[in-house]
């Protein structure tokens, strides 16, 4: 397992989250087993936007003896008085379903405390309206909940909560199909879901990366957008390398999946590799790195999509860039114009000429 650190909270969260789309498929047994053997392989941030009401006690019964050891991001706004998931934006029914949540999880605390479901800005005006938002806070500040994250799906509304909330982790839709404006959920332009990991990046607030597989589209030529099946290991390294992402959240229903998903950090960077996606990317984003590292290995040293990300990120006001980037023990001023990057680059990227822009710009 590899982790990454959250820079707002200090938490080392596991970069193979658990997510629970799927985890109401299985029965009870089969259900438990399965988490546990998620845990055991390292995992150790678990999501709990879930289909259905009865997989909460699964948690409770697979995680009880180790909650200390995991993470829980639970969603005020997801309502399961019905059995089955629901959103709302009532501050007295989000209270008695934290209640029920957390009582079925064993647990008398949350680690992360989302702000559920923001998609459009007047829910989250809604949201404060109608008390929501106030009855998270209380939480926070009694100790019950410990950080606040918020869900959602559209870019320019994740900027305004970014402004208005004290968000320490983000959960965002995350793949090739909807950063390339192709699925249901493909919502802001390149740029502006660009602007979003950038600035995640650069203010230290995690991303928690919900739908990897855009559903399981992109897996299935016959479903994909591009008419071109992905593996879910180059789905998942492609979340990876995006700024600010630290765990991506797939779906898990069986140890078996369990066992396929944690036999990612095993795989070979053969295996990783989603340069692929160049063929079917938009015209707006040709010639823009995208840190794939398909260009490797560099006959200097040079980790170019290394070197780019922290040139991006820095010129988008990331004042630990630079320092990250004088840290490399090679950079872009030892690049020698070799043309190596260039001749692999999937995205038609001039690393020559990007290599020189960069050593300028870091003097």
């Amino acid at each position: 397992m590899e982790y990454r650190i959250n820079k707002r909270t200090g938490n080392r969260i596991s970069t193979l989250g658990f997510g629970t789309s799927y985890i109401a498929q299985a029965k009870e047994s089969d259900a438990v087993a399965t988490i546990r053997r998620a845990y055991e392989g390292g995992v150790n941030y678990f999501d709990l936007a879930t289909a259905e009401g009865r997989t909460f006690p699964y948690f409770g019964a697979a995680l009880g003896d180790v909650r200390k050891n995991v993470m829980y991001q639970v969603h005020f706004g997801a309502d399961y008085h019905t059995g089955t998931y629901g959103w709302t934006t009532d501050a007295e029914a989000i209270k008695r379903s934290i209640d029920w949540q957390l009582t079925r999880l064993h647990t008398d605390y949350i680690d992360y405390g989302f702000i559920h479901c923001i998609d459009e800005l007047s829910d989250w005006q809604e949201y404060q309206e109608n008390g929501a938002y106030a009855y998270l806070l209380q939480l926070k500040e009694q100790g019950v909940v410990r950080h606040i994250g918020l869900s959602s799906h559209t870019p320019a509304t994740i900027q305004r909560v970014l402004d208005e909330a004290p968000v320490d982790m983000l959960m965002f839709s995350v793949n090739p199909g909807y950063d390339y404006q192709k699925g249901e959920y493909a919502k802001g332009s390149v740029e502006e879901r660009t602007a979003i990991y950038r600035r995640c990046e650069a203010e230290g607030i995690g991303i928690a990366v919900m739908k990897p597989f855009s559903g399981g589209q992109l897996l299935d030529a016959s479903l994909s957008p591009f008419g071109q099946a992905l593996t879910q290991y180059q789905c998942m390294q492609y979340a990876l390398d995006r700024p600010g992402v630290l765990t991506v959240l797939p779906g898990m229903s069986s140890v078996e999946q369990a066992e396929h998903l944690l036999g990612f950090f095993n795989a070979s960077e053969q295996e990783r590799d989603y340069s692929m996606i160049a063929s079917f990317s938009p015209v707006d984003a040709v010639g823009k790195c995208v840190y794939c590292n398909h260009c490797k290995p560099c006959p200097m040293g040079i980790d170019v999509g290394l070197v780019n990300k922290y040139y991006d990120l820095a010129r988008n006001g990331d004042s630990m860039a630079a320092e990250h980037y004088h840290g490399l023990g090679r950079d872009a001023g030892d690049c020698v114009q070799c043309g190596h990057c260039n001749s692999r680059c999937p995205f038609q990227v001039d690393q020559m000429a990007r290599m020189q822009e960069i050593a300028a710009y870091f003097g």
